[in-house]
């Protein structure tokens, strides 16, 4: 590829780690091939980090050069629950956001940047305005799977396609995307969900019209039926899977990173003290705190199943009460588990003690869970969770699905259910050699030939006006 020395983009995230994650990956991989790339978020992040004693993550990363982190306010104060009260965060966002944005933008350009492109976090919509009061050509990170993309577009662009929302077993037939239903629709779309965030989709497709370049962190082999669906209304340069060089057994070339909770380690260690293929991990993200039932019902399971076990609760020194009683001393005396408040979570992945991952199913989990070669328990709640678990399950079908009893507790019998139906049942060797099978075409798509690589070489190419070495 000819040299990208002159070519500087900017890309604009919201301080959620979900979000993050995906975005500082994508600048990195575009920092490996010469752009120079500028990542702003608002600024509660640097606060986090601050508080987190992480805050050398972005001094490295200002540090490198061709990557640097800015920061805009979003309008309230560092103190303010921004998960808890989405509402008022995604309008203060909306009423501050634009203006804080650009004078950003305007101050990084008295300083001699010009950028070739802005590319934009998918939920904050109205990112698209600010660069084209800029001049500055836009594209969208989209940071879920292709399947939801076209999920969401088809539901605003063609809602009778969408009949009936209400029943949760209700068929649905849509391009690309054959044997859905309604509950494994994302959450946002769902008459239940807050108007806040049925609005977000809304705004979203509606100024598809103002991207040129839509970027989907997924591998073209993984949904290639859904991405060719999308070429004649909305073609998705699928450019993933977004995860660590180390976890495609490649070495981190570019230092850095944008967590905003400080890693337990130590559990890595402990981690190469068990057997392979022995461990049970499970984690459910950085937003969703599971509740005390759901505590107590796979802690008993745990328990019963007597196998090691590595367990990610928030918060978890706080909410020692809501475990069966005696369980977290016990396991410290037998240091039959683990639990954590955060972990590494491609370190645990790659480790080769572990037997399968009990997943929410967030798409970043989805992607390192798939590249790492792990089978899984999809345990979904919101979002796009349903759909992840729905591709996980019955198209990737790597894993199998726990649920709920219809009084909506979860039971111990299903929590052992689901973790042995994935280590010893009868379809374990199947889905084993099907995550192996997944890995390596995830692993491919970034080699040099290979789908994601070519996109990103077309991307590039057409941000800095020549001509791709690559035809797509």
């Amino acid at each position: 590829m000819e040299s990208t020395e002159a070519v500087q983009v900017i890309m604009v995230t919201l301080s959620m780690q979900g979000h993050m994650n995906p975005m500082l990956k994508l600048a990195k991989m575009l920092v490996s091939k010469g752009v120079h790339v500028t990542l702003a978020t608002n600024d509660v992040a640097r606060k986090r980090m601050l508080d987190s004693k992480i805050s050398t993550n972005f001094t490295t990363i200002n540090s490198t050069g061709r990557l640097s982190l800015e920061f805009f306010s979003d309008g309230l104060s560092h103190e303010f629950d921004r998960e808890k009260d989405s509402g008022t965060f995604i309008a203060s966002l909306k009423a501050n956001g634009p203006k804080n944005l650009s004078n950003l933008i305007t101050d990084l350009k008295a300083n001699g940047n010009q950028f070739s492109c802005l590319i934009t976090n998918p939920f904050i919509p109205w990112v698209p305005g600010v660069a084209i009061e800029h001049g500055i050509p836009c594209g969208v990170l989209w940071i879920q799977s292709a399947t939801v993309f076209a999920i969401y577009y088809h539901f605003i662009k063609d809602p009778d396609l969408f009949p009936n929302l209400e029943n949760p077993n209700g068929i649905l037939e849509l391009p690309g995307i054959p044997g859905l239903t309604v509950g494994d629709l994302p959450t946002f779309m769902l008459p239940c969900s807050p108007s806040h965030f049925r609005l977000l989709v809304t705004e979203f497709i509606s100024i598809l019209d103002k991207v040129k370049w839509v970027l989907g962190n997924s591998v073209h082999e993984l949904e290639e039926e859904t991405v060719n669906s999308l070429e004649a209304v909305k073609p998705v340069y699928s450019i993933g899977p977004l995860v660590s060089p180390s976890l495609l057994g490649k070495e981190e070339t570019i230092e850095g990173s944008v967590d905003m909770w400080r890693a337990a380690d130590s559990c890595i260690e402990w981690l190469n003290k068990q057997r392979p293929s022995s461990v049970i991990y499970i984690s459910f993200g950085s937003i969703i705190m599971s509740s005390k039932q759901q505590i107590q019902s796979i802690a008993t399971a745990l328990k019963n199943i007597k196998r090691p076990f590595l367990w990610v609760i928030k918060a978890s020194e706080t909410r020692k009460d809501e475990f069966p009683r005696g369980f977290l001393e016990e396991i410290t005396k037998d240091k039959s588990g683990l639990v954590v408040s955060w972990c590494p979570q491609e370190k645990v992945l790659m480790n080769q003690a572990l037997a399968c991952f009990v997943t929410h199913c967030g798409w970043n989990s989805t992607l390192e869970t798939v590249v790492a070669g792990v089978p899984v328990v999809a345990y979904p709640e919101w979002t796009d969770q349903p759909t992840n678990s729905k591709l996980l399950v019955d198209v990737f079908k790597v894993g199998v699905r726990m649920s709920n009893c219809e009084d909506a507790r979860l039971s111990v019998e299903e929590v052992e259910r689901c973790i042995m139906e994935v280590i010893d049942g009868p379809r374990a060797g199947e889905m084993k050699r099907r995550a192996v099978e997944l890995k390596n075409a995830a692993k491919n798509a970034l080699e040099e030939g290979g789908s994601s690589n070519r996109n990103i070489d077309k991307f590039i190419a057409e941000i800095s006006c020549k001509p791709s070495s690559n035809n797509v």
